[in-house]
């Protein structure tokens, strides 16, 4: 097992961490932002007016992406088994 091979399943990891989790986020901070322009333009200030959509956006690019995010997150596990003869030696 060299440096470049754990630095590249390292690597791998951080990138298949940041795909999986990109979802979700980018759903939360859509919502936000709009949620935030609409509490501008109104003169509403309710805090919890914030939190009902974004749980929501959340869970549906959840539920969206799901397949996806599984075939990426098998796909890894399958190389990871794959090149476990590397971290054998």
């Amino acid at each position: 097992m060299t440096a470049d091979y754990i630095t590249g399943f390292f690597f791998e990891a951080i990138k298949v961490t940041l795909l999986l989790s990109a979802p979700m986020l980018l759903a939360g901070l859509l919502v936000g932002l709009l949620v935030s322009i609409f509490q501008s333009v109104t003169s509403i200030n309710e805090m919890t007016l914030t939190f009902i959509p974004k749980m929501l956006a959340v869970a549906l690019a959840l539920v969206f992406s799901f397949p996806w995010m599984m075939q990426t997150l098998v796909s890894f596990t399958e190389q990871m088994f794959a090149g476990m003869n590397q971290y054998i030696r």
